[in-house]
């Protein structure tokens, strides 16, 4: 579910002669995960007590009481009356707020809504009742505590507090300047604050007139520099969580859940901040430090430069690719270098969930900071020098048969 939308963002994006690589990779992960499943006992969602659907003017208010209840049994068949009665638009409306509510999951909430309304664009909105039904499931996870509703746990503390800040925002809050110096405060804090100062400093500098852009360029940086610090499962999502964050910001419609968005993206950020630092071996590295190593001038010998030395030297591989982006050099042969790499050298999912979040996050970040947050992406990408994945081979024997 998760990945299906990157492999297919991968596709769309590579050159023709790549195309079929991240399809039949995708093919050959799902009937493995399918298998996978049969072997775990063959979960199946069961069908729809249709007793229980509510009345399509009843829809929306039985699901936003049944999500704030955490009941799964009232949102499943909230969320199928959705999907018969609701336009789509506000149906992703409404899981858009109650995705980025809590920080449970390290931030696969909000990828869930993100990727399945990806992919419901798609295949089409006839499809969207096992789906919404599904996303209404996995929003409702709470496991190993009680109801979060008659709780106060730190995952829900953000989500409760920042409600209350939405108030505090100036009504003109989208038209704000750019402005690098509160791009620099915001990353400050998010570096060193708790989730109560990054979110208090969102709000001061939205009401200073700052563009939310300037924020969001910030949280970039500073869950890039968390993937330099330590390249593990956390920090990549860090950067995963805000590519979701910042789509969902694209596309919903409602105002408050979009101020809601950048208010509870600040508050995650310092809480996998805690959990890198929970697990031990944080580097010191600073995004805004990261210094360019001027070599090859011809692109094709800097290109394999790089890929030569991710996963040999990453800190290396980091200043060659600032290096190969500060010389104005088109992106787009870095990019597809890349997927090239995780067509043939990936064996996990998060190879493509990463590396198409990092690249499509590329064109979300002012240039001032895009090239560095790229740069650092290297050290969750695939090399040169890491073993080829055995399923190309299979794949590309395939398509010599076609």
């Amino acid at each position: 579910v998760l990945v299906v939308n990157s492999a297919h963002l991968a596709s769309l994006a590579s050159p023709d002669t790549q195309r079929w690589l991240p399809f039949l990779w995708a093919l050959d992960y799902f009937k493995s995960a399918q298998s996978q499943d049969v072997r775990e006992n063959n979960w199946t969602m069961a069908p729809v007590n249709e007793a229980g659907v509510p009345a399509a003017r009843q829809a929306e208010s039985k699901f936003v009481q049944a999500m704030e209840g955490w009941d799964e049994a009232a949102a499943d068949v909230a969320a199928a009356s959705l999907a018969r009665h609701i336009g789509a638009t506000r149906v992703f409306d409404l899981f858009a707020r109650f995705s980025i509510r809590d920080f449970r999951s390290i931030g696969h909430k909000v990828i869930f809504v993100a990727n399945a309304w990806r992919a419901l664009q798609t295949i089409g909105w006839r499809h969207a009742e096992p789906i919404v039904r599904s996303l209404a499931y996995a929003l409702l996870n709470h496991e190993g505590s009680g109801n979060p509703a008659e709780s106060d746990e730190l995952a829900d503390r953000p989500g409760r507090e920042n409600l209350a800040r939405l108030g505090e925002i100036r009504e003109d809050w989208l038209d704000g300047r750019l402005d690098e110096a509160a791009t620099l405060e915001m990353l400050v804090t998010l570096r060193e604050g708790s989730y109560q100062d990054a979110c208090a400093t969102v709000v001061k500098l939205l009401n200073q007139g700052v563009a939310p852009q300037s924020i969001w360029d910030a949280m970039f940086a500073v869950a890039s520099e968390m993937l330099m610090r330590q390249p593990g499962i956390v920090a990549l999502h860090t950067l995963t969580t805000s590519n979701a964050m910042r789509f969902v910001f694209d596309n919903c419609g409602n105002n408050e859940t979009r101020q809601l968005i950048l208010l509870q993206n600040a508050a995650f950020l310092p809480l996998f901040r805690a959990e890198t630092e929970r697990r031990g071996d944080v580097g010191q590295q600073r995004i805004d430090q990261l210094a360019p190593a001027y070599g090859e001038a011809d692109n094709d010998a800097a290109l394999a430069g790089i890929m030569n030395s991710i996963g040999r030297d990453n800190a290396a591989a980091a200043s060659q690719t600032l290096s190969y982006l500060a010389g104005g050099r088109d992106p787009r042969p870095l990019m597809d270098a890349t997927r090239l790499m995780i067509f043939q050298k990936g064996t996990d999912s998060h190879d493509y969930k990463f590396s198409a979040a990092v690249l499509e996050d590329y064109y979300h970040i002012s240039p001032t900071w895009r090239d560095r947050c790229l740069a650092a992406s290297v050290y969750k990408l695939r090399g040169a020098s890491d073993r080829d994945n055995p399923l190309m081979e299979r794949v590309m024997s395939a398509l010599k048969a076609v």
